[in-house]
């Protein structure tokens, strides 16, 4: 079955598993979590196993989820970054007729019609959700709906345009500056700009953008500049790279759909530059990169910064030469 986020939060006990997958890793996270919480699983009833091990520990995994607790309550098993590849192990684990735990898939993008997909797609007691970053509209929703639960009364229009701005490639990174933005303004119970503007570098936002717009603008030496930056405050490959996929989707949604993003004034003219420079075809093939390279940096054991800067310097060198061939016509 193809399920939302409704269906998920209603419907867990009429399934035996449940894929979570998509690119938002913070979203996928926080659904594994409730989860848990819904089917009432205790900490030693829990067995969780990462993709990479499953050959080695799938005796363990069958014995786990087809045994009963030694603790009482409920089980469930967890699976963690699957791939397609993975398939037809996971789908013998769920029809095993001493299923006695609740299965959970996490994943990262999957591709339509995959072996996973298609599985709990199609099945009447498994299910699938995907886990889409947060565009404008959600994202916001998200901010107001969290802030005036903590008791916020009011945000600023331009301090939403600047969250709207820097936040939603990862859901746990927007909930985490949520609640540190709530305590900051507790006092006053009102959000503005300078708060946000304030509380953000934490998250290194503006070095975040600087990296991204000033790659798709083509301007080599500020991104690598920006990386720099990046990894001396210590931010996670992984995170940066969800982050760029999002950043190629909004940038790909101006140039087919002419969608143009709400933009803080500080990176309005990169991002008109790359709307220039790059085409629909161009974008399409950096979005398969992107997910071919989260993909290794899961699965290659090689260096993440290395595996970014390698690619993030070819990049902002491929989008160097559109511009000078765009200025050529």
């Amino acid at each position: 079955m193809k399920w939302k986020e409704a269906d998920f939060n209603n419907g867990l006990s009429q399934v035996r598993a449940v894929l979570i997958y998509g690119p938002d890793a913070g979203q996928i996270d926080e659904l594994c979590d409730r989860a848990a919480e819904k089917l009432q699983i205790e900490k030693d009833n829990l067995f969780a196993v990462d993709s990479n091990d499953l050959k080695e520990k799938q005796d363990a995994l069958f014995a786990e989820a087809c045994s009963a607790s030694m603790f009482g309550g409920n089980k469930m098993v967890l699976v963690a970054n699957a791939g397609d590849s993975d398939a037809k192990l996971i789908s013998e684990l769920i029809e095993h007729p001493g299923l006695g735990a609740f299965v959970v898939i996490a994943a990262g993008d999957l591709r339509a019609g995959g072996g996973l997909r298609a599985y709990f797609e199609s099945g009447d007691k498994v299910a699938a959700l995907p886990c889409y970053t947060d565009d404008a509209r959600t994202l916001a929703t998200l901010i107001q709906k969290d802030l005036f639960a903590a008791g916020i009364q009011q945000i600023a229009p331009d301090a939403m345009n600047y969250m709207t701005a820097h936040l939603g490639a990862d859901r746990g990174i927007t909930r985490s500056f949520l609640r540190k933005i709530a305590i900051y303004v507790d006092d006053k119970k009102t959000v503005g700009l300078e708060d946000v503007e304030k509380c953000l570098p934490d998250t290194g936002a503006a070095d975040t953008d600087d990296f991204m717009f000033s790659l798709t603008a083509g301007h080599i030496a500020q991104t690598c500049k920006a990386l720099d930056r990046l990894f001396f405050d210590n931010a996670e490959p992984n995170m940066l790279v969800r982050m760029l996929d999002s950043h190629f989707k909004k940038l790909l949604d101006a140039v087919v759909a002419g969608q143009m993003p709400r933009l803080f004034w500080k990176v309005a003219d990169k991002f008109n530059i790359a709307v220039r420079i790059w085409d629909e075809e161009e974008i399409v093939s950096v979005l398969v990169r992107l997910n071919e390279l989260e993909r290794q940096l899961r699965t290659t054991g090689m260096p993440g910064e290395i595996l970014l800067r390698d690619f993030a310097l070819k990049l902002s060198v491929r989008a160097a030469k559109l511009a000078i061939k765009k200025r050529g016509n």
